[in-house]
């Protein structure tokens, strides 16, 4: 009987001593148990040393000083010997089965699918739910299967990634870990669409993630009060899977949607600007063509020219 690969699982955390312990036991509560749990404390000064050393041997202890998550999974993923990698932030969990489903069906899909992505729920503070999917217009028509075209969709839209997948390590040696030049919440999208290009995912419909809402501390949250940063990461994100895209010479159809999103980047970084400006008049314009842009996104997604997701079941 062929033995069950090693699952290393990456936790990034800092000043959370009050939440890791929950994200640390949905890893150790998983019904796969061939894991490494190893957790990155990036500088914390709260009491979070002291809550990780409870775990003793069943988890790994990586601490650095405070130099942000990319930094933090990469460092983890550096000191880990797993076959496949997954991801947890230290504010959410994983349901017991998401593993154990991963890892069978990567293992039914065979070596050349570089990972496996599951559905994830995010939980407000207000008690409502809203699922990932969903919310992306991206909803598989069967339970699990192979997702053909990741790159066409995930050029249009983003979902949840980090927390929802597990990856083949020799895929993250090939395509490379997190890109530490882009900025906060550009690095996970970008990591994904670079992910994307490397061929068919497994995809599991159902949610096997709980993400927290985290209020004004997340991260989502602190890239909306930097939005002038924010857009240029997202600008310098599209030129660089542009460029990728060429250097590899993919297919023009994804080329086009790769261009079209640089050019909606450049134009929404415009109107972010004049809605900062100081100028009498500037930032109504700004408001007024913002606007126009979600019209025009809007118009786009019920368009024949927005991607659909393509997904052959896997019985």
């Amino acid at each position: 009987m062929k033995a069950e690969p090693l699952v290393s699982v990456i936790i990034p955390t800092y000043n959370r001593s009050t939440v890791v312990c929950k994200a640390i036991e949905s890893v150790l509560g998983q019904t796969y148990k061939n894991l490494e749990v190893i957790v990155v404390d990036d500088g914390s000064t709260d009491d979070t040393q002291s809550r990780l050393r409870v775990y003793g041997d069943r988890i790994r202890i990586v601490a650095q000083e405070n130099m942000g998550p990319t930094l933090a999974y990469n460092r983890g993923i550096a000191s880990s010997k797993g076959e496949l990698v997954g991801f947890l932030d230290s504010d959410d969990y994983w349901l017991p089965t998401k593993i154990a489903r991963q890892v069978a069906l990567l293992e039914k899909a065979g070596p050349s699918v570089p990972c496996c992505l599951c559905n994830v729920t995010i939980a407000y503070n207000d008690g409502t739910r809203r699922s990932t999917f969903k919310s992306g217009n991206m909803i598989p028509h069967c339970d699990v299967g192979l997702w053909l075209n990741p790159a066409e969709v995930l050029m249009s839209r983003m979902v949840i990634f980090s927390q929802a997948v597990v990856i083949r390590r020799e895929v993250l040696e090939r395509a490379g870990y997190f890109n530490e030049a882009f900025p906060l919440y550009s690095e996970d999208h970008e990591f994904q669409l670079r992910l994307s290009l490397e061929g068919p995912w497994a995809i599991i419909r159902d949610e096997l993630v709980v993400c927290q809402d985290s209020g004004p501390d997340s991260m989502g949250q602190q890239a909306l009060r930097e939005e002038v940063r924010l857009h240029e990461g997202i600008v310098r994100l599209w030129e660089h899977i542009n460029a990728r895209i060429i250097e590899n010479r993919r297919d023009t159809r994804l080329g086009r949607l790769a261009r079209r999103e640089l050019r909606r980047a450049k134009r929404e970084l415009v109107w972010v600007r004049l809605r900062k400006c100081k100028f009498t008049g500037a930032a109504a314009l700004g408001r007024g063509f913002s606007l126009i842009e979600r019209y025009r996104r809007a118009l786009y997604r019920r368009s024949p020219l927005y991607p659909r997701m393509i997904v052959q079941q896997l019985s």
